[in-house]
C-alpha cells in the first residue's frame, strides 16, 4: 500500500479518521482487540436482545444517526449520551451529513444517561472503547443487558469510531457511512439468529474481513 504524503496525506487523514488523535485511538483499540481485551464487548447472546440502544458522548451525531438507520431497517431502537443535555438537537454539520445520504435528523433530541431507563434485554451499541468501559462501570453488575462496540461490525473491524463533532464534512460522511454499514450488518445478524439458533446458546458475530 502506498501511503499519501504531504497535503494529500493530511486530507486522507482527515477524511478517514477525522484527526491524528482519531487514528491513534483506533490503533490503540486494535492493540486491545488483538490481545483479547475487547472480548467482553462482542455480541454473545443475540437471542436475548429486545432493544438496540445507541450510545456515544453527546447523542447528537454518531448515536443520533445510528438510531435513525436502525429504526429505518426495522430494529426497535433508541439512544442516549453519556454526557449531554437532554433535548439538544443535532448540530448543523450532522444535519447536513445526514441530508447528503437522504436522512433527516432534525426531529432528533438528545437524551442524557440520567434520563434514560435501562430495560432487560437492552443491547448497548457503543462507539468507543472508553465509552464501553464507562458504561459497564455505570451499569454495575447487571447481567440482563449487553454492551457491544458498533465498529466491530464494520469490514474491516474498526473498534474505535471517532467523534465527527466539530470536524469536517469529509469525515462526517466517512463516519456516518461506517455507522450505517455496521448497523445493517448487525441488523442482519439479529434478524437471522432465531433461524440459526433454536436454543439460547452464545453466538459470535460474523468474521469481519473487508469493507
Amino acid at each position: 500500500m502506498k501511503w499519501p504524503v504531504g497535503a494529500p496525506a493530511h486530507a486522507w487523514l482527515q477524511r478517514q479518521f477525522g484527526t491524528g488523535r482519531g487514528l491513534l485511538r483506533l490503533l490503540l483499540a486494535y492493540a486491545e482487540l488483538a490481545t483479547g481485551r475487547l472480548r467482553p464487548f462482542r455480541l454473545r447472546h443475540p437471542q436475548q436482545v429486545r432493544r438496540v440502544v445507541y450510545v456515544c458522548l453527546g447523542n447528537i451525531c454518531r448515536s443520533a444517526y445510528g438510531v435513525h438507520v436502525a429504526r429505518a431497517c426495522g430494529l426497535h431502537a433508541t439512544s442516549f449520551g453519556l454526557s449531554t443535555s437532554t433535548g439538544a438537537g443535532a448540530p448543523p454539520a450532522a444535519l447536513a451529513a445526514a441530508q447528503r445520504v437522504g436522512a433527516d435528523l432534525a426531529p432528533h433530541r438528545a437524551c442524557d444517561w440520567r434520563d434514560f431507563v435501562v430495560r432487560p434485554g437492552d443491547l448497548f451499541v457503543v462507539m468507543e472503547v472508553r465509552q464501553a468501559r464507562e458504561l459497564r462501570r455505570r451499569l454495575g453488575r447487571r447481567s440482563d443487558v449487553q454492551i457491544v462496540l458498533l465498529g466491530l461490525w464494520c469490514r474491516p473491524a474498526l473498534p474505535h469510531l471517532h467523534d465527527p463533532y466539530t470536524l469536517g464534512a469529509a469525515y462526517f460522511d466517512t463516519c456516518f457511512r461506517r455507522v450505517r454499514c455496521a448497523t445493517l450488518r448487525l441488523q442482519r445478524h439479529l434478524r437471522d439468529t432465531p433461524a440459526r439458533h433454536s436454543a439460547p446458546a452464545a453466538a459470535t458475530p460474523p468474521t469481519l474481513e473487508t469493507e
